[in-house]
């Protein structure tokens, strides 16, 4: 029998620029294969990102063993950091900063079912 792996789960909050949503759609119909494979092997899976009017939600579940490692890989990767040229613009700040100059802030968990 296996080791069952520990599961950290991350959920995030930004705004979508009205004027800029139907671009952030369009390029998310088809993301980068490279981006895709950047967080996957940063052990980043089940990523999800929600819209309902211009709220983004995004949620992300990792399973490796230094989350803060392996997102500073993925902020190091050039196909990542491009992709970012194209998305951010389309970004804006909805809540009070809880990670200084990141757009996307962090939600505390409340609940969970297992």
């Amino acid at each position: 029998m296996s080791a069952q792996r520990r599961v950290e789960r991350h959920a995030f909050i930004v705004g979508v620029r009205p004027e800029r949503r139907e671009e952030y759609l369009r390029l998310h119909r088809n993301v980068w294969q490279q981006v895709e494979q950047t967080l996957r092997d940063a052990h980043i899976t089940n990523y999800s990102i929600f819209i309902v009017g211009d709220v983004l939600f995004a949620y992300y579940e990792y399973v490796g063993d230094d989350h803060a490692a392996d997102l500073g890989r993925v902020a190091e990767d050039p196909v990542s950091r491009e992709w970012w040229t194209y998305t951010d613009p389309c970004q804006t700040r909805i809540v009070e900063e809880r990670t200084p100059g990141a757009l996307w802030q962090p939600l505390e968990e409340v609940w969970h079912l297992p």
